[in-house]
């Protein structure tokens, strides 16, 4: 980055509804001015490589930048380059008696945009795709690099126009600029980034876990391979053949294709430790250049082989979690066959106990009161597990595979129905709010149904007060524009002694996830007040699935 025109990372958080989503919300202009302070000392810090008239060959404040682009998203990037334009202001690096001062402003903001629209980028793109370079940690190495080239070429069209915002004057000192804008955000934002991100996931509760685990036999191997190769180097510069990238480069790939990202930066960490402080002092800008345009191809490539590993890893747990759902899936097939075949046997019976069972309680009405009272509970206790009977028989029917009108009153009841044993014995009620019943979903009965009795199951073993409230509401596309005509069923359950599990975790959550988005709908996790959990599945109403069609 230039020393002049240092960009900053944008803050975001969820949009509030009714002001724009770039304005943030109150703690969001704390965690700006926190942004203003970091850039001010990392600006600072960027000083040491930079050079008259070029930009920082280690820019750190871009990892910071990153960072907050990443964690919070890129609709406050106008609010981040507004508290950049602040602190270059109130350093002296804009003054506004300068007839240039609205240009300055401009080249402050543009890098901050940029960054915006390359997060934002690579977050769509990885929203929609599939496979290991839509898989994390992949989306984030990808933004690493793209976002220094986003902002390199915004810059480009001034650097042609008005070289003299650089203090250069021919096309091979803009080249050089560029080149160096380039170098020191991919260092900046490689070096800084990650470790920002992993303790923002620690201070949030999460837990942070590489998605290879390196055994010590593996941490003396990613040792021995770094050592050597910086060794060799050693070796050649000794001997006056400079300094070559290639043997680290080839080195720390290695470590990040064996042992992931989280050992490629600790190896990449090393290597800059060994390289920046001798860049500080009086050194020909070519020769500067050329250690730090080695240090990011190490870099790049070493973060990006790491993260390709942990996507891999993390891809290859997906498939052998499938794997073992789908053979779960095949024993729930079987298990369907038998109890439908059991069902059948002792439908026909137990229908008959229920017709003489209500002719008992018929002809012992004037009959002695113990032996009425006792024949009228015969008849509730038979037609109860006739009805239950009855309920199972249609969940086993081949009628329930396909998709059906269905109420989300009924859906509900029979939520209730199968999970309320489970509930009664842990002590739990659930309470279900009243529902429209015109509110009907196109849904396969049986699966959105085992959908919502495994988050209801979930609330019933986390909560901590002996309550699971079920409620339901209607998204209508005339006040929600972005969730038109949706019903919305969130299981909502206290919890303040058990630690927030990551939505995704469980094998219950994961099969809930899969039915509800097969079925056109999402399911998120909300906080509602202080410890009161909520699992929240939008479907889409039949209304709106008319109008759509239409």
């Amino acid at each position: 980055m230039p020393i002049a025109f240092l960009p900053v990372a944008p803050a975001a958080d969820s949009p509030v509804r009714g002001r724009p989503r770039w304005i943030p919300r109150d703690r969001e202009w704390l965690l700006l001015a926190g942004y203003g302070v970091a850039f001010f000392a990392l600006h600072r810090l960027a000083i040491l490589w930079g050079g008259a008239g070029y930009y920082s060959l280690w820019f750190p404040a871009a990892g910071v930048r990153l960072a907050l682009f990443w964690r919070f998203g890129a609709r406050l990037a106008p609010a981040a380059a507004l508290t950049e334009i602040v602190v270059q202001c109130l350093t002296g690096i804009v003054v506004f008696s300068h007839p240039d001062w609205p240009r300055e402003m401009f080249g402050i903001a543009s890098p901050v945009i940029a960054y915006g629209v390359a997060v934002a980028v690579v977050r769509r793109l990885a929203a929609g795709a599939s496979g290991s370079l839509a898989t994390a940690p992949m989306p984030l190495g990808l933004a690493s690099v793209l976002a220094p080239i986003t902002a390199v070429t915004f810059a480009l069209p001034w650097s042609i126009v008005r070289p003299d915002i650089t203090n250069v004057a021919n096309v091979r000192d803009v080249i050089a600029s560029l080149t160096g804008f380039a170098v020191g955000d991919m260092l900046g934002v490689l070096l800084v980034a990650p470790p920002l991100l992993w303790l923002a996931d620690l201070s949030d509760g999460k837990t942070v876990m590489p998605a290879i685990f390196p055994s010590r036999a593996h941490v003396a191997e990613a040792i021995l391979v770094l050592g050597m190769s910086l060794g060799l180097v050693a070796m050649l510069a000794t001997i006056g053949l400079g300094l070559p990238a290639t043997p680290v480069l080839l080195a720390i790939a290695w470590i990040g294709l064996r042992f992931g990202r989280a050992a490629a930066w600790a190896a990449i960490v090393t290597t800059a430790i060994l390289v920046l402080p001798e860049t500080t002092g009086a050194m020909p800008v070519d020769q500067r250049l050329a250690l730090h345009m080695s240090l990011a191809a190490v870099t790049v490539v070493g973060y990006l082989a790491g993260s390709f590993a942990d996507a891999e890893a993390r891809a290859l747990a997906a498939v052998a979690r499938r794997d073992r759902m789908l053979f779960q899936a095949e024993r729930l097939k079987t298990l369907r066959a038998m109890s439908v075949a059991v069902i059948h046997e002792i439908s026909q019976p137990l229908s008959t106990l229920a017709i003489e069972a209500r002719h008992l309680v018929e002809i012992s009405a004037h009959a002695d009161a113990e032996i009425a009272e006792t024949a009228v509970l015969i008849e509730r206790k038979t037609a109860t597990l006739s009805t239950l009977v009855r309920r199972l028989r249609r969940f086993g029917g081949r009628a329930v595979d396909e998709p059906s009108l269905l109420p989300v009153a009924t859906l509900l009841d029979t939520v209730q129905a199968l999970v309320r044993p489970e509930a009664s014995v842990a002590g739990v009620t659930i309470r279900i709010a009243p529902i429209d019943p015109e509110w009907t979903v196109l849904a396969q009965e049986i699966e959105i149904a085992q959908a919502l009795v495994n988050l209801v199951r979930n609330a019933v073993q986390a909560t901590d007060d002996g309550i699971v409230d079920i409620t339901v509401t209607c998204r209508d596309a005339r006040f929600d524009t972005h969730h038109g005509g949706h019903a919305a069923i969130a299981v909502v359950n206290h919890c303040t002694d058990h630690p927030l599990v990551h939505e995704g975790m469980g094998v219950g959550s994961l099969v809930a996830k899969a039915i509800v988005e097969a079925h056109g709908g999402t399911l998120a996790r909300a906080d509602r007040g202080p410890a009161r959990i909520a699992h929240i599945i939008t479907l889409p109403l039949v209304g709106s699935l008319v109008g759509d069609a239409t």
